[in-house]
């Protein structure tokens, strides 16, 4: 049969018999093309996003962060987006992307084929003239692009681009598509969808933008970088002005709005912001690490939380400000450095000078060169607008004093009433924490002179030795046994086993001086040293550093020499510390981050975690309810009052006393570290606790005289002025089962019953010896005491008369 029908072929014409071959070809060649077609369908399907999955779509989402009265203060993120839903996207904005990318996207189903035919024709002379090709996609297409698919320019990434469209259309509304869009499309600056762009661009948010300003953003996705407003001026204003005329021509605006918006010249920030409020950023990185610590990088990071904080922005201002001038003012007592370059004025000086990194925060000062010294009249010239102009006399006197100007320095100099002020950034640096007592929020935070010369934050990571600062607790922990603020102990010389090489160690007042039997009140005041190791020796080093770890200060070895602050902590820690002589005794633990927020609302973190029953109910006249007190009792509410009223006289009358002019109800304590190579100041009101630090970061001397009194105190007064202005110094609140005597013209506040052993110690049965006495027969009356043996009566002194009597020396700090 075979052979039959062969023959039958082979008894065909030759005409025939092709047209047979074509057909058999052609059947095969459509069955082959469809086997290829099946197969890359199936290799085009088999890895294809499921379209469905886009309904739940979260972007990364950047995390915002506010201060206690909503202004935002930073931004934590991979992808700098602020994820806006539909229905608060303002109609201008959708209306001139519409304009711009897809002017038929409410009637097409995902692929415009008019749009694409416009696209093909337009790429011919694209083409021709060396243009970038257009590829006609429609809004759904760059979603199903930008989110589902790459970047890469191929025909297979248009096919999967258009069945995705297809897919999206079906899966979701048009609004949920455009939602997507705007969100997710990069537009430049940083900025991932409209509202990062709108506050990137324009530092507003979206319903504040102008027509004008919603065409720009509309304009960019295209190519940011091609119409990028600093570098390619001409060009994005014409991109602008073109979306624009498509607003107008699609009925968006009319021509009035039109020609208003044309004629509006295109401004934008000179580079994008995280946050318009921008002295908080060494607040703002304690914060993201603590955030992280809590939560995880990734969930902080993408998550678009919101974070709100407990920083007082006009504090925050003004800590800086503060920290900033006492280190400036510390550098200058201590000379003119140098320039930090010179220059032989050849051409390019001044973009090499710009170069030069200034403290940001000093937004005035600016890089000049040296023209001309004659004597202390130099002659400058700007380097960013090569203006001329001379350094205030003084300056130059101050600079020339030290090592003299010469033509061609580099300085950063301040314009000033026509004039150039010469400025110098300090070497030394420093930290402020300001912390609520009553509750641990943490209103203010400056860990150095400016966070772009150096991120290390020396208020939370810079263990360093407190001095006299750490005194307050030596005296606490007596006051919390047998010891009121009427007790006397001596002031005389003292030394102990265990000193260097052998030796014996002897501790000294700063004034190298002794002033005999001194009440605990005047020893605290003026910072007594031997006073203090005397009475750490005889309550027991151990009960000294188990309570300054009970209130937070940290955990110390309990040696003689820690009384006197040779152990190390960090301001924040011990200006937390503080806080329970202001709170009644209370340990509160700082923090920095009130409340957390997922992208849903929905709070996730509060710091205050107190539980309150009555809360919830609704007022029908009852009592208001009432919360228990923040933290742990770790010292009797009536010791921490002692320690306060001590501390506000060492502002009243002591070694803080620069201080005085705050007024009442502020007290404090001076610490400075051996060689002068710290130097502290932790005061505080009723309503806030303030630390100061300031010192080198390699631990060098600050030089001889810079105490913390003259260092620290004047930063601690200028923050204050402001802070007191906020919060007015109040009373301390007084212990009701305190009692209440004067000593010594001033009111001191006793435990039940320890009043009357003060009474015992005013009125001895023997009389009080006066004037200079032996140190052997005090030492040996002291011994008589503790053996309960009658005391025997002393010679009377000589006839030498006693030497007129000297006031004490107000120490400036207590050095060990």
């Amino acid at each position: 049969m075979p052979l039959k029908r062969f023959s039958d072929i082979k008894g065909l014409n030759i005409a025939e018999r092709w047209f047979v071959w074509a057909g058999v070809a052609l059947l095969g060649g459509i069955t082959l093309a469809g086997l290829i077609v099946t197969i890359y369908a199936a290799w085009l399907f088999h890895d294809l996003p499921d379209a469905s999955e886009l309904a739940d779509y979260r972007p990364a989402t950047a995390t915002r962060v506010y201060a206690g009265d909503g202004t935002l203060i930073g931004e934590f993120s991979d992808e700098r987006r602020i994820y806006v839903p539909y229905d608060q996207i303002p109609l201008p904005v959708v209306q001139a992307f519409l304009a711009a990318e897809d002017r038929n996207f409410f009637e097409h189903g995902g692929i415009d084929v008019s749009g694409l035919g416009r696209a093909m024709f337009k790429n011919v002379f694209n083409a021709v003239s060396g243009r970038r090709l257009e590829g006609g996609s429609t809004i759904t297409q760059q979603v199903a692009k930008n989110v589902l698919l790459t970047n890469e320019s191929s025909l297979n990434r248009k096919v999967k681009e258009a069945i995705l469209a297809n897919r999206l259309e079906a899966s979701l509304t048009k609004q949920q598509i455009l939602e997507l869009y705007l969100n997710e499309i990069f537009l430049g600056y940083r900025s991932y969808g409209v509202a990062a762009a709108a506050y990137n661009y324009f530092g507003k948010s979206l319903e504040q933008l102008t027509p004008d300003e919603a065409a720009f953003l509309a304009a960019l996705p295209k190519g940011p970088n091609n119409y990028h407003p600093k570098r390619h001026p001409g060009a994005a204003k014409g991109r602008r002005d073109w979306v624009l005329r498509e607003m107008e021509e699609n009925g968006f605006l009319n021509e009035v709005q039109l020609q208003a918006a044309l004629a509006t010249p295109l401004k934008t920030q000179d580079a994008p912001r995280r946050a318009q409020y921008a002295d908080a950023d060494f607040f703002v990185e304690e914060a993201r690490r603590q955030a992280i610590a809590r939560f995880d990088a990734e969930r902080v990071n993408r998550g678009g939380y919101y974070i709100r904080t407990t920083l007082d922005p006009s504090l925050q201002s003004a800590a800086r400000d503060a920290l900033m001038r006492g280190l400036e003012n510390y550098d200058r007592r201590h000379g003119w450095r140098g320039p930090w370059g010179t220059t032989d004025f050849a051409d390019g000086w001044q973009e090499k000078a710009l170069e030069e990194t200034r403290p940001p925060e000093r937004r005035s000062w600016e890089a000049a060169a040296v023209e001309s010294v004659a004597g202390n009249n130099v002659r400058v010239r700007s380097a960013r607008d090569d203006r001329t102009g001379t350094l205030l006399s003084a300056d130059a006197a101050w600079a020339n004093a030290n090592r003299q100007l010469r033509r061609g320095d580099l300085i950063f100099v301040e314009p000033r009433n026509g004039q150039y002020a010469l400025k110098q950034v300090p070497q030394v640096n420093g930290a402020l924490v300001a912390i609520e007592p009553q509750s641990g929020r943490v209103l203010a935070m400056v860990g150095g002179y400016s966070y772009a010369l150096s991120s290390f934050n020396r208020a939370t990571q810079a263990n360093r030795q407190p001095g006299s600062a750490f005194k307050p607790f030596v005296y606490a922990a007596a006051l919390e046994g047998d010891y009121t603020p009427a007790s006397i102990v001596l002031d005389a010389p003292i030394s102990f086993a265990g000193g260097p090489n052998g030796t014996r160690w002897s501790p000294e007042n700063y004034s190298r001086q002794y002033y005999g039997p001194q009440t605990l009140r005047r020893g605290l005041e003026l910072s007594r040293n031997v006073m203090t190791v005397r009475l750490a020796q005889d309550i027991g080093m151990r009960n000294v550093v188990d309570l300054s770890e009970r209130m937070g200060v940290g955990r110390m070895e309990p040696n003689l020499s820690v009384s006197l602050g040779a152990g190390e902590t960090t301001p924040y820690r011990l200006t937390a510390a503080y806080a329970a002589f202001i709170n009644g005794g209370r340990r509160v633990n700082p923090y920095l981050i009130e409340l957390v927020q997922d992208r849903d609302g929905e709070t996730i973190f509060r710091a205050d975690d107190r539980r309150c029953r009555e809360c919830g109910r609704p007022f029908s006249g009852q009592e208001s309810p009432r919360l228990e007190a923040r933290g742990e009792q770790v010292i009797d509410p009536i010791t921490a009052y002692q320690v306060s009223s001590m501390l506000e006289g060492v502002v009243q009358r002591g070694t803080a006393a620069s201080a005085r002019g705050l007024g009442r109800w502020v007290g404090g304590k001076t610490g400075t570290t051996n060689e002068y190579r710290s130097a502290w100041f932790v005061g505080f009101s009723s309503d806030i606790v303030v630390g100061v630090f300031i010192g080198f970061d390699d631990n060098r001397s600050l030089g001889s005289g810079e105490a913390g009194a003259s260092t620290a105190v004047p930063v601690f007064t200028e923050f204050m002025q402001v802070a007191l202005r906020e919060r007015p110094a109040r009373p301390f609140v007084r212990p009701r089962n305190a009692i209440y005597r004067t000593v010594n013209g001033i009111e001191e506040a006793f435990r039940p019953g320890t009043e009357r052993r003060r009474e015992e110690e005013q009125a001895p049965a023997n009389p009080i010896l006066e004037g200079p006495q032996n140190y052997n027969d005090v030492i040996r009356r002291e011994q008589e005491e503790a053996a309960g043996v009658p005391p025997t009566t002393a010679p009377p002194p000589v006839t030498t008369p006693p030497p007129p009597k000297k006031e004490p020396a107000e120490d400036l700090s207590g050095l060990y």
